[in-house]
């Protein structure tokens, strides 16, 4: 009997795959389970052979080359940015050559547009509003803090907060080659004018961005705090939380993202160490009820999804805010937080959603014939 053939798509340049250590688990983890599993790239693929040249990892290191048949599932794992290299992604996917696990997925905009909608969804979300000079100076008049984004970013590339400090301001932020840069600016004519040049540097393209209020997030004294909670499929075809840490930025940084100097400790253990336990309990069982509504919204707009990672603020005085979501997730805060069986199951629930799909196939299949 033929093994489950699962194919995870990504980016591949040369004979490079992007995230090694993380395909390495998965395709190892897919042989435990009784499955195959390769990674391929939109190049890789022949539709009229009905063939695709799959990679998976060599005994050594780098990774082994050979002809696969149509896989009888796809995980879409590909980061996308909008740049030059990645300009076959989009017309690939749309082709809509397999049985997708992930649907295809907006930018941050679009998606905050289909939050936004939603009247449960509301009361998690920051303000946020187009780019333009008059919406920055709106957006001052109302809020102490702002933050400019790219529609498309990770890593908390290319973000920018500026602050309103007495009669003048402070940036301070990220480019897009990770650079850290701050600012004093004393009037907000000159203000304006360095956001449109600091916008202008970073896009690729066409690329947008946009203006999102600024929470206060400092729960340590000049530090950025924010929670990363991994929701997924599991075999059933549910959506369970898998697990979840917080991430405590540099001092006086913008962003609190562990590429950019973050590190990572465990959500309930710091809430209650800066709540109590009874307010840390509640901040992280409403932490729960905004990941399932927000995939619930999601589903509802785009499709049937395989996992998310949301990034969630809590303020000082603890309310809860959506920041962003992530549809092609990293799971490393569970290991870097010691919890070491959810990231082996952050890793698993993927190909136990791929599996279901494929069973779920199969009997569609023998009751039509």
């Amino acid at each position: 009997m033929r093994k489950p053939l699962i194919g995870i798509l990504a980016y591949r340049e040369g004979a490079v795959f992007f995230e090694p250590d993380y395909f390495r688990r998965l395709i190892a983890q897919g042989r435990e389970m009784g499955a195959d599993v390769f990674l391929f790239s939109p190049q890789d693929v022949d539709t009229e052979a009905r063939q695709i040249k799959g990679y998976v990892p060599a005994v050594e290191k780098g990774w082994k080359e050979r002809l696969y048949a149509w896989p009888d599932v796809v995980i879409d794992q590909y980061r996308y940015y909008p740049l030059e290299k990645h300009k076959g992604y989009l017309p690939f996917r749309q082709q809509s050559l397999f049985l997708y696990a992930n649907s295809r997925f907006a930018n941050k905009w679009r998606v905050h547009h289909v939050l936004a909608a939603d009247e449960i969804m509301n009361r998690w979300l920051p303000e946020s509003r187009p780019f333009s000079k008059q919406n920055v100076a709106e957006m001052l008049g109302r809020y102490p803090l702002l933050y400019i984004k790219p529609t498309n970013g990770s890593g908390g590339r290319s973000i920018l907060c500026v602050e309103k400090r007495g009669k003048g301001y402070v940036l301070r932020g990220r480019t897009k080659i990770q650079g850290t840069k701050v600012q004093k600016i004393t009037s907000q004519q000159e203000l304006l004018q360095r956001l449109h040049q600091w916008v202008h540097r970073q896009k690729h393209g066409n690329e947008l961005f946009f203006i999102q209020q600024g929470l206060r997030l400092d729960l340590l004294p000049n530090r950025t705090i924010d929670t990363r909670l991994l929701i997924q499929k599991n075999g059933e075809g549910e959506w369970k939380v898998t697990g979840m840490g917080v991430r405590v930025g540099g001092i006086k940084s913008s962003t609190s993202n562990l590429h950019g100097g973050g590190r990572a400790v465990p959500a309930g253990r710091f809430f209650a160490s800066r709540f109590g336990q009874e307010k840390a309990r509640k901040i992280i069982r409403e932490c729960g009820e905004l990941a399932h509504r927000t995939v619930q919204v999601i589903e509802q707009h785009y499709g049937s999804m395989l996992e998310f990672g949301l990034d969630i603020g809590v303020d000082v005085t603890g309310r809860v805010w959506l920041i962003e979501t992530n549809p092609k997730p990293g799971r490393e805060i569970l290991r870097k937080t010691g919890q070491l069986e959810r990231y082996q199951l952050a890793i698993r629930r993927p190909l136990e959603y791929a599996l279901y799909l494929i069973k779920q196939q199969k009997r569609a299949k023998e009751h039509i014939s």
